[in-house]
């Protein structure tokens, strides 16, 4: 039977490419199979193959045909991963999370950021500057797609990612409990100048309104990334790393 005619598009997720595979496998995910490039391929990704079968995971060896036309991003590498489409998070699992390892809570919202590369990008700046978790609204955002995934070098298996109904009302139990919430603006506080300790989630908005002003109206101050060029913004995923690890640099500090 051919291999593509087994996977139901609405209850898996293709995880393409070494280092996406590598983490979901590290994190422990469930994997149905494991489909690779006859022929020719790096001794790395057969070594990865082998990791995989030791596991008790369904190795498949078929034509590279097969594998383009399951893969979004067309860098597969020659391996790509049929696992159960990825399970989100809860507010409240975030915030346990943060719990259990004995630190003030730091969340991640994104407010319509649409981009699968920018949100694969921010997913993997939040989990290396410590954050818990990354919220993301239902409507009007990217959701966690084998681009994501893979964009986000395997972060995304290591890192919550929560989907809500409404983002303002998300901001409202944070701050019940204890969370002060800071958007990212033109028109904020400087970053170096702003209470960015204790427990805080940072708002970052989409890649072409920003943050909108319902969501910025519920926040408790606003931040702006000081700039010196004639470009007056920075790219959404750019603009999350550089104020998330200004929180960490605060934490660590």
């Amino acid at each position: 039977m051919n291999e593509i005619n087994e996977i139901n598009e609405q209850e898996n997720m293709i995880l393409e490419g070494r280092n996406a595979i590598t983490e979901a496998l590290r994190g422990g995910r469930p994997i149905d199979k494991i489909l690779v490039k006859s022929g020719d391929v790096e001794g790395s990704i057969r070594a990865l193959a082998a990791k995989a079968k030791d596991a008790g995971i369904l190795v498949s060896f078929v034509p590279k045909a097969e594998i383009d036309r399951l893969s979004e991003t067309g860098r597969h590498q020659g391996i790509v991963a049929i696992c159960a489409a990825h399970e989100y998070a809860t507010l409240e699992g975030i915030l346990n999370l943060a719990k259990e390892r004995r630190e003030d809570p730091f969340v991640i919202i994104l407010d319509g950021v649409t981009d699968p590369h920018n949100l694969g990008a921010i997913i993997r700046s939040a989990e290396a500057a410590g954050a818990h978790g990354v919220v993301i609204p239902k409507r009007r955002s990217a959701s966690l797609t084998a681009v994501v995934m893979r964009v986000s070098a395997g972060a995304a298996e290591h890192l919550p990612v929560a989907r809500v109904t409404n983002i303002s009302n998300t901001i409202k139990e944070l701050k019940k409990n204890g969370v002060w919430v800071a958007a990212a603006t033109m028109d904020g506080q400087i970053m170096y100048e702003a209470n960015l300790t204790g427990p805080l989630a940072l708002v970052v908005g989409g890649e072409d309104s920003g943050v909108s002003r319902l969501v910025a109206d519920n926040c408790d101050f606003l931040v702006n990334i000081p700039m010196k060029g004639k470009i007056g913004s920075l790219n959404a995923s750019v603009a999350a790393a550089v104020l998330m690890f200004e929180v960490l640099r605060r934490r660590q500090g």
